[in-house]
């Protein structure tokens, strides 16, 4: 099979979307790739990609049938041959009917997460390109476990037209209240175990001397821990503020370290982030959630 996907155009960028973000809503797609032009014109965009055998799509019977679009395994196996996708191979089952319809609710509510900082991006004058919106990368911990966030977040924020600008980077969890307060809560201490793991050297090679400094995993890959933010969806404002309160509750008992002190963790409910833009004071400190701040707002040791 070939295609005729055009190098550089939107065929291409609207395939690596959909291989990137897992899936997306026909109106989800032209928002992220297309905004400026005529929604049809995505349509036609994911109908030719579809006959092409790159993407595939399912219609919810519930929500007007929304049709659901998603890549196929030969749009995974064309799209990660690129270089902006190398690494990017999304996991087993995501070209799968079956799969895909089980995991709409929460992948879709990521993509919308994604969406709202795309969009306020976009108002603001700042960067955030729809490839800066990573699902699922993986992060070892140690001991065969993982911390892997539903997004990481690549963001530039400021002028692009002067030298005011910062590279913001953020873990991005999205909770749709599936489960219990305490579970959500769990998952700080997971990036703090994320910010202090330091792994072994491999079989064979000594551990550095004293005066030699083993180095963090997530050096490697970052300049500065990202932010970690938690996007609160699926319950109202009680279930909310009892999230919140979980979440300060995890915080409060880290034991002290340079995460707990440096590394800013903010929630926030997604209606406010739709209602608002993510740049809105609409994110609450885990270790005061009596503020209300900007989720870019400078990071204070």
């Amino acid at each position: 099979m070939t295609s005729d996907v055009d190098a550089g155009g939107g065929d291409r960028l609207a395939l690596a979307v959909l291989v990137q973000y897992r899936m997306a809503t026909t109106e989800q797609m032209h928002l992220v790739i297309a905004p400026g032009v005529r929604i049809e014109q995505t349509r036609r965009r994911l109908a030719k990609l579809r006959s092409e055998g790159l993407v595939d799509r399912i219609t919810l019977p519930q929500a007007g049938r929304t049709r659901v679009w998603f890549p196929t395994q030969y749009g995974v196996q064309v799209a990660c041959e690129w270089p902006e996708l190398r690494e990017r191979r999304p996991p087993k089952g995501a070209s799968d009917r079956t799969a895909v319809r089980l995991r709409a609710g929460h992948q879709l509510t990521v993509t919308e997460t994604a969406l709202a900082f795309l969009q306020d991006a976009r108002r603001r004058g700042e960067l955030c390109r729809p490839l800066d919106w990573i699902p699922e990368v993986y992060h070892p911990i140690g001991g065969g476990e993982a911390v892997i966030p539903d997004a990481l977040l690549y963001y530039r924020s400021g002028s692009q037209n002067d030298d005011s600008w910062s590279m913001l980077r953020a873990f991005v969890e999205v909770d749709r209240a599936t489960m219990g307060p305490e579970r959500l809560a769990a998952k700080i201490g997971g990036y703090a175990r994320l910010h202090d793991y330091t792994p072994a050297p491999p079989p064979g090679r000594r551990r550095p001397a004293f005066h030699q400094e083993s180095q963090e995993e997530w050096r490697r890959r970052y300049p500065l821990f990202p932010r970690v933010l938690f996007v609160l969806d699926g319950t109202g404002p009680t279930g909310i503020a009892t999230r919140i309160r979980a979440l300060h509750a995890a915080a409060r008992d880290l034991p002290p370290s340079g995460f707990r002190h440096t590394v800013p963790v903010l929630a926030a409910p997604l209606v406010d982030l739709l209602r608002d833009g993510p740049a809105a004071p609409v994110w609450r400190p885990v270790h005061d959630p009596d503020q209300s701040v900007s989720w870019n707002s400078p990071r204070h040791p």
